[in-house]
């Protein structure tokens, strides 16, 4: 498999893109806002270099953005959606797809919860639309969910496991087409514990952060959960777990800590404010930071 297109080119998209071409594919990227389009030559640019800094040598592929979603799919054998997560939308964009797309070629969406299930109702090929969802920033996170729905045909599931395999991502197969998959379940449900920990007084948010980096995250990085729990012994986590799970947030709503700034437009780093305030060059130092961090963190468990 040697030709890919991807369609969207936000920040994931044009990462996503960059991670297929160091694989060695041809890849034409589109995105309907012409503005988009604009930008993705020089964010394409930067997830290469960084890609250049974790990999030693990649093979050469290519990325062009083209002007037209019949111009990114027609020769395509991967097509990768990534354009915003609103169901509509992308049942709309995998509908569009499928019209200009050759026959043969794998619909993959990088949804970060909707059930692929329900997207395959946009399509009438069900059977070749598969979940690929990416972790941000996906040329640094080299995991990728390979989630297959209901009607999803295995060789079209394996064919994409490979293929991962083969530009050096770790795939995990979704066995259940749940809403979330596993990758956000779990993060989410650390968030609500996170977020209700500081809405409640407990702790402040600068504080919560630095505890969790640096107990519970660096533990991750090496042990995963269900390891853990060996590691620390079943018996522990039954006495535990007894009485502690029952004290643990489980509100099915959203906190209102977080309602109250997104309703007040305070986003987070894209517009200046959120849980932290961030004045001006404090996203591009931060965003620079954090991806060299991220960078050395990679090279040293594949290292490992």
């Amino acid at each position: 498999m040697t030709e890919a297109a991807v369609i969207g080119l936000g920040t994931m998209g044009a990462g996503i893109a960059a991670t297929l071409a160091a694989g060695g594919m041809t890849v034409r990227g589109f995105d309907a806002e012409p503005a988009a389009r604009s930008r993705a030559a020089g964010a394409i640019a930067t997830a290469s270099r960084v890609l250049g800094a974790i990999r030693a040598a990649a093979p050469g592929g290519t990325v062009a953005v083209v002007d037209t979603l019949a111009d990114a799919v027609g020769a395509a054998e991967l097509i990768v959606e990534a354009v915003p997560e609103n169901p509509d939308i992308k049942a709309a964009t995998f509908a569009a797809i499928e019209a200009a797309a050759p026959a043969g070629a794998i619909l993959a969406s990088n949804t970060s919860g909707i059930p692929i299930t329900r997207l395959q109702e946009a399509v009438k090929t069900p059977a070749r639309l598969v979940g690929m969802h990416w972790s941000n920033p996906p040329h640094v996170i080299p995991i990728i969910e390979v989630i297959p729905g209901a009607h999803t045909a295995p060789a079209i599931a394996d064919r994409l496991t490979a293929l991962i395999e083969g530009f050096g991502h770790k795939p995990v197969r979704i066995r259940k087409d749940v809403a979330g998959f596993v990758h956000n379940r779990v993060l989410y449900a650390l968030l609500r514990e996170a977020v209700a920990l500081v809405e409640d007084g407990v702790i402040e948010a600068a504080d919560l952060d630095t505890l969790v980096k640096w107990s519970v995250g660096l533990k991750l990085s090496v042990i995963g959960p269900l390891e853990l729990l060996d590691v620390a012994g079943l018996d522990i986590y039954k006495a535990v777990s007894s009485y502690l799970n029952a004290a643990l947030d489980n509100r099915a709503g959203v906190a209102p800590m977080i309602a109250h700034r997104a309703d007040a437009g305070a986003l987070g780093i894209k517009s200046g404010r959120g849980i932290y305030d961030y004045p001006a060059g404090a996203a591009e130092r931060l965003g620079a930071e954090r991806a060299r961090r991220l960078i050395a963190v990679r090279r040293t468990l594949d290292d490992a």
